[in-house]
This record gives C-alpha cells, structure tokens and sequence, in this order.
C-alpha cells in the first residue's frame, strides 16, 4: 500500500519518540492480536453507526446507478442542482410506482388473511402432533422453540426496519445522501486523487472508472435479472393456480437478489401458501419443480448473460460475506455484501501486495497450482463456476 500513498519511507518524522515510529518485522505472536483487535473494533463500530452507514451504503450504490443520468440532464444545459433533483425525482417516481403495485397487492392479501389464520392453526395442530408422535417433542417444547425462533427474526429483521427501510432515513437521508454525493461528486474524486501518489494517478483512475462500471453493470444488471424472474415466477403460480401470484413472484424475484439464501425463501413462501389454500401436497411439489427450474435458468443462462458485471465473486465467498452481512445488519447487509465485496476485489486486483486477496475472491481458477498440494487436473478450466 506504500506504493499507493505519499510517503517519504526514507525519512522519519522528527520529532516523534521511537515508540511511535513504525516498526517492520514483528513476531507472529504480537501481530496476530493486532489484527484481531483492529478487525473487533472495525465491525464493532460498523455494528455501532449501522444507522448512519446504511442508508448511506445504500446512497453511494444509487448515485453511482443514478450518475448517466445526472451527467445526461449536465449534457442538456440543465442547471447542476436541478439536474440532481430531476434525476432524484425520476428515481423516486420508478420506487413509488413498484410500492404502490406492491402495496395494492397486500391489500388484497390481507382481505385472505382470516382463512389463511384458520388453516395455518390446523396444519400446525397436524404437524405437532407428528413431531410428538415421530421424534417424541413434546407440545410445549415445540411452542418454545418456535417462540423463540420467532423472536429471533424479530430481532434480524429489526436490524433492517430500523435503519435503511425506516421512514426517516428512507424518505430523508437517503435521497439527502444521494443528493449531496452527487453534488459533491468532484471534489470527493478530487480528494480522492490527492491523497494517493501523482506516479499512480493513472491507475487510481483506472480503479476508479472499473469500479463505477461495476457497480452500475451489476445494478442495472440485478434489476433486469429480477423484472425476468418475477415473470417467470408470476406466469409459474398463475398456471399451478396458486393465490396472489403476481405478489409472490415480485417478492420472490426480490427476495433471489440474496444469493442462495433468499432462493430458498422465495421457494418457502408460495409453497406455504398452497398448503393453507390447497389440499394434497401437488401444487407444492409442482411449484418446488417449477420455482427449480426458474433458479437453473436464472443461475446458468439470465445471470452470465444479463448481469454484466465486471466482477465476478465466487460461490464460497458470496455465502460467507451473505451471512456476514445479515450478522451484522441484518437484510440490508446482505444486499449490501455482494456489491462490497465486488469492489473491494476491483481494489485489491490492482495492488500487488492484494493480488492474493483478488484471487481468493474471484472464481477464476490458477494456471499454475502448487502441485505438491493440488492436483494440476483441478485447475484445468481457467473459470470454473458453481452451477
């Protein structure tokens, strides 16, 4: 990183004690702790200011993806701050439009809740009686366990309600931070370039520039990836039947922008619902196979072909970072992760101490394997994906 920074390594500063002064070539012993404390106090105060950097999280990925925009409205002769508010407002005007479609459609949800209420006591009565009668739960147990697993997601969900998806920093941070990042937007990248050496203001704009293609690529990409599932996840419940289709397909093809986990979900919830409004279990297995299919073309065909991003994380990664990030700020942290960790490959890609790091991030397998502790043969194929 010295490399990067300005910095005299030949001359020390003057004036400060021998103490303070950096050191090269400590133990293990001594450096392991350090970095175990550094990383406790990184996440702590992640953790702590969660309701400042989330939304602003959230602002930095839209003003990057609002930023054509913005600079199209700058081509026109549009004034700078009516050139910000015009793409602010077209912004809001695409999020109120899918609420309101959204909303309409939990409206009419909630007219079924009643009978939804009525089957879902009896099928709960069904499947305590078989945990008692197969695996010997007692009915108490049962109702502890599921209490406090419903507390638990209280509490997950909680970390995400009261901070991005609260009112105030959804209706008011949120646009302010987008406002002023755009507003700001020279001399924040002018910092940017100051703070690093002149000899690598070339790659500092390099980073800069891949970065921003990234994100947006990758943002624009999910949004298509998603209208594309929801249709396909709409059209798959119509035909099986299955009540408040076009609903649950939005919310699945939402919940699919968490990798693998929300898969899973977005399988869950239609299938619970053809449970209480169904009899046998038909409709559910064919919305298993169906929903199945849909991830195999989402993962294998919409995904390659349609999120053109720059960056490409490996399967391992994304599932550690996913849960990492849901730990540490629950849902919104795990929409956040990807896009972070995407960038911070992008960094570390064009550093030479980093290059591992880059590596162990991305999918792409080494040309030239330890052959004393990997066979050769697993190494074949330059990208080699999961699915």
């Amino acid at each position: 990183m010295g490399l990067f920074f300005k910095s005299r390594k030949d001359a020390p500063a003057p004036g400060l004690p021998e103490w303070l002064t950096v050191r090269d070539g400590f133990p293990f012993y001594i450096k392991a702790p350090m970095v175990l404390i550094g990383l406790y106090l990184f996440f702590y105060i992640l953790n702590l200011l969660q309701e400042i950097i989330v939304p602003f999280a959230f602002a930095g990925l839209i003003a990057v993806l609002l930023n054509p925009v913005y600079n199209r409205f700058q081509k026109w002769k549009f004034n700078k701050i009516v050139a910000i508010v015009l793409t602010i407002f077209i912004a809001v005007l695409v999020v109120a439009g899918i609420m309101f479609f959204l909303s309409s459609q939990i409206v009419q949800f909630g007219d079924m809740i009643p009978q939804l209420e009525k089957k879902s006591i009896k099928l709960l009565g069904n499947l305590q009686e078989w945990l008692s009668s197969t695996f010997g739960i007692s009915t108490e147990k049962q109702m502890n366990m599921l209490d406090e697993a419903i507390n638990n997601s209280r509490t997950y969900v909680g970390k995400t309600v009261n901070t991005v998806f609260g009112i105030i920093s959804f209706f008011v941070l949120i646009p302010l931070y987008i406002f002023l990042l755009l507003f700001y937007k020279p001399l924040i990248l002018n910092f940017i370039f100051e703070v690093f050496d002149e000899n690598n203001s070339e790659q500092v704009a390099e980073i800069l520039q891949e970065t921003k293609g990234a994100v947006q690529s990758y943002i624009v990409g999910l949004m298509i990836e998603t209208t594309i599932v929801a249709t396909l996840n709409s059209i798959a419940l119509l035909i099986l039947g299955v009540p408040y289709a076009l609903l649950l397909g939005v919310i699945g093809a939402i919940l699919n922008l968490i990798p693998y986990i929300g898969g899973i979900i977005a399988i869950a919830l239609p299938v619970l619902i053809s449970f209480i409004t169904k009899d046998g279990y038909t409709t559910p297995l064919l919305i298993i196979g169906a929903y199945t299919v849909i991830q195999f073309l989402d993962n294998n065909i919409i995904v390659p072909r349609v999120v053109s991003s720059k960056v490409s994380v490996n399967a391992l990664i994304s599932i550690l970072v996913v849960l990492l990030g849901g730990t540490l700020w629950g849902v919104s942290g795990m929409f956040l992760s990807i896009p972070f960790v995407a960038v911070l490959k992008i960094i570390f890609d064009r550093i030479d101490e980093l290059k591992p790091w880059g590596k162990l991030l991305g999918d792409t397998m080494p040309d030239d394997p330890p052959a004393k502790v990997v066979n050769p043969s697993e190494a074949e194929d330059k990208e080699r994906t999961l699915f």
